[in-house]
């Protein structure tokens, strides 16, 4: 009896444990696996997890509902299923440089305007504030800075309607200028910018029947330098970059690649400038060209996987790093962590720089993701988004 009564205890500790075991796991599964799957027409869905996880449907009508079950048995949480048409894609890793012409005037700086009666701010007074795109200036569109003067020299002091975005959001108030005692002019007091140039890497081409060459890059929205504020995009040109010097990031301080604009004709045409990154483009494919099929959130694991960019001229070579973190659920689109590796870059560049942003990781051949951000107090380690996401963004315009 006693034996008995000892195998019935044992029994029950070890039903516990696995109880324990099973509820850490399915906790963890929950925040570790996407809350989104892709569906390919008459393919299972493939769960990335060691453990057995299984995907039960809930719906049969897109877009589907299912339910994640660890051993097929305990649920994890409902997921949503949205059909995948398989796409392949170049992978990019080049330079290219951008001009842009922003969608109306960016405020970057506020001051105060001396006058015969004092000293005054005229646009901090009327709500005006760094950041704000300035569309119109009594109705009359304003495209760069002389169209602000103009527009604000030609009300000969009366108070002018100025038509804003904040945060993508329309509005307008009433600015009084003033007569500036050493320009002897009408002035509002704000200063502003219409265009901005710079350097990324592209993530990859997507060749189209028609011979057009789409491409994403970057990874992330090109911002203005001194706001931090989203570039409305007016027009924009692609522009040959040759790399030509590195300056290593260390702890606490990025590093850079620095390159030189190309004197010939444009590469291409810039179309969007958005969260996920920016969009065109290009008049023709690199010479070495390697097609990968594009990877879902679903086929991304952790561990080794490979960046292509470019350390010297225009040519990108595969440098190794590893995926340390899956997130995903990040409204930054910081949906990965990875961690360079290799030897080679860590010498050159500290790991990883800005110039960089755009460099598409490849896992198991297949496109997953674009290097996003560096850690700026460990340049070894960074951010990437989700190739489904640039690419999902793109193919929605």
């Amino acid at each position: 009896m006693k034996y008995v009564c000892g195998l019935f205890r044992r029994f029950a500790l070890l039903f516990s444990a696995l109880l324990l075991s099973a509820g850490g796991a399915v906790q963890y599964y929950a925040g570790a696996l996407p809350d989104h799957f892709f569906t390919e027409s008459g393919k299972a869905v493939t769960v990335p997890a060691l453990l057995p996880v299984t995907l039960h449907r809930c719906t049969e009508t897109l877009p589907q509902q299912a339910e994640l079950r660890l051993f097929g048995m305990i649920p994890v949480k409902t997921v949503s299923l949205s059909a995948f048409q398989p796409a392949s894609v170049y992978v990019g890793g080049e330079p290219f440089g951008i001009r842009m012409l922003m969608e109306g005037v960016m405020v970057v700086s506020l001051g105060e305007i001396r006058t015969a009666d004092g000293t005054v701010s005229p646009a901090r007074a009327a709500g005006i504030e760094v950041g704000d795109i300035i569309q119109s200036v009594n109705g009359r569109p304003v495209r760069g800075n002389a169209d602000l003067q103009a527009a604000v020299s030609a009300s000969g002091g009366a108070p002018v309607s100025v038509t804003l975005l904040r945060d993508g959001e329309p509005f307008s108030v009433t600015v009084q200028p003033a007569y500036a005692a050493a320009g002897h002019r009408w002035q509002t007091g704000m200063w502003v910018r219409d265009s901005t140039a710079g350097i990324g890497t592209v993530t990859y081409y997507v060749p189209s029947e028609n011979g057009q060459i789409s491409f994403g890059g970057l990874g992330h929205a090109v911002c203005d330098a001194d706001t931090g504020e989203q570039i409305p995009l007016r027009s924009g040109e692609v522009v040959t970059v040759s790399v030509d010097e590195i300056v290593a990031g260390t702890a606490g301080k990025p590093g850079e690649l620095r390159g030189s604009f190309a004197k010939e004709e444009d590469a291409g045409t810039l179309l969007a400038n958005t969260d996920s990154g920016v969009y065109g483009v290009m008049e023709e494919l690199p010479e070495k060209q390697l097609l990968v099929p594009l990877g879902s959130r679903q086929d991304i694991r952790r561990g080794d996987a490979w960046i292509y960019t470019t350390l010297q001229g225009t040519e990108p070579e595969a440098y190794s790093v590893r995926i340390e973190e899956i997130r995903g659920n990040d409204s930054a689109l910081r949906d990965l962590v990875i961690r360079v590796t290799d030897d080679r870059l860590l010498r050159e560049t500290g790991g990883i720089v800005q110039g960089m942003s755009g460099s598409p990781i490849v896992q198991d051949g297949k496109l997953v993701g674009a290097v996003t951000h560096v850690f700026v107090r460990d340049p070894t380690r960074g951010y990437g988004i989700f190739a489904e996401n640039m690419y999902g963004r793109q193919i929605g315009f």
